[in-house]
């Protein structure tokens, strides 16, 4: 990379053109170590939180520890800290006074350093580490690699401009983070509320006009097997759908990483619109795997999958309904269900239909529940296609406003 190329970003605001200056970033940041704990140290109350690497991502269990330790082993809110093991990158710490696991360390600033832009300029630098790996999150930064680093900095007034337009970013889309968190906490709310708990035959919320008890019915009775494949090479790589934690069928050319070939899809099932498909394989979250309807086009799938027809009248939407709420799926598979090799399901077409369910008899109250669940699932892709747009921004602004 040419000198004027590293000490100049491509985009900057109004009335700054010096260059930035080019330093090792153990020259104007200090990185601390956490401490680490013996396993009997960690206590299950205490008079402060350990902070663990999983606390800022997925896990909101916490353990505690009575020790009065050092300064430098604490973390108070709006301090800078960088999680370098297992899933890495910086943070600003939000919460209350907490001692830091070994596994993070606290940056401390020098006063050439604004914290707000240096979160970014390490976000930066994590994205840079991502494309460079592959966009695996598993990688493992040392602190003499931090230390050793060269970066670009401005002066002090252009990193509190870059600063604050970050921050703004950032608080934005966290906005559309919650928005989206809680149209989805909603959507599940009514999932459990417009469906009888097990042993009633009543959900706990209807629509005006509808008072029948549900009926209970195996699966079977409502669905048979597809034997539709794709013996006649009507349907290609480009037809291939999958399954998502989304609500709908996707176009999908890859599987398991392998790119199917003209030879393969011969054996894939031909899913019809309205025909119900079981995966039979781990999704996150649901490790006996989903169950979908096909909303749109006629395409092809896995021969893993189970594909099913409807043989009596049924909207098969409220199957998929139905079991999009986790513990009414892991109900109805838990007494079918053994896990195989590579964690696929060990279960035939035929077996998966033997469950019970309840379903509405009026297929007008069918209608209006997936009507009504159908508007959530709209608002939901409409904020998270308007958080990944953000979250793209954000990438692209990083990429040209660093050097």
């Amino acid at each position: 990379m040419k000198d004027n190329q590293a000490k100049y970003p491509q985009l900057r605001f109004k009335g700054f053109t010096d260059s930035w200056e080019q330093r090792k970033l153990g020259e104007v940041a200090t990185f601390l170590n956490g401490r680490a704990y013996k396993q009997d140290e960690l206590l299950d109350s205490g008079k402060y939180k350990v902070l663990r690497v999983g606390n800022f991502y997925t896990n909101d269990s916490w353990y505690y520890s009575n020790m009065e330790l050092g300064d430098k082993y604490y973390v108070d809110k709006g301090d800078l800290v960088y999680t370098w093991s297992a899933t890495f990158g910086p943070h600003i710490w939000s919460g209350e006074k907490v001692i830091y696991h070994y596994h993070i360390w606290k940056v401390e600033l020098s006063k050439f350093l604004d914290r707000n832009f240096t979160l970014q300029l390490l976000e930066a630098d994590k994205a840079r580490l991502l494309s460079s790996t592959n966009g695996s999150t598993m990688i493992h930064v040392t602190k003499g690699d931090m230390e050793s680093k060269i970066v670009s900095i401005p002066n002090i007034d252009e990193q509190k401009q870059i600063g604050s337009f970050f921050k703004q970013l950032d608080n934005t889309i966290t906005l559309h983070q919650r928005k989206l968190a809680k149209l989805k906490e909603l959507k599940q709310g009514y999932l459990q509320k417009l469906f009888p708990k097990n042993g009633s035959k009543f959900p706990q919320l209807r629509f005006a006009g509808f008072a029948d008890a549900w009926e209970q019915r195996k699966l079977g009775e409502l669905f048979k097997p597809s034997r539709n494949k794709n013996n006649n090479d009507l349907y290609n790589q480009k037809d291939i759908l999958a399954a998502s934690l989304g609500t709908e069928l996707i176009p999908k050319r890859t599987f398991f990483g392998l790119k199917s070939t003209k030879e393969s899809v011969k054996n894939y099932r031909v899913v019809k619109h309205g025909d119900l498909i079981y995966t039979k394989s781990p999704i996150k979250g649901f490790p006996n795997g989903i169950v979908r309807t096909n909303k749109g086009n006629v395409g092809i799938v896995p021969s893993l999958y189970c594909v099913y027809q409807a043989q009596k009248e049924i909207n098969t939407s409220i199957i998929q309904l139905y079991f999009e709420d986790k513990n009414r799926l892991d109900f109805y598979l838990f007494p079918l269900v053994n896990v195989g090799a590579r964690n696929n399901v060990n279960i035939t077409d035929l077996e998966f239909l033997e469950g019970i369910i309840k379903v509405p008899k009026s297929i007008e109250e069918q209608k209006k529940i997936v009507d009504f669940i159908e508007h959530f699932n709209k608002a939901i892709t409409l904020h998270q296609r308007k958080l990944e747009k953000l979250q793209e921004l954000k990438k692209g602004y990083l990429q040209k406003m660093f050097c």
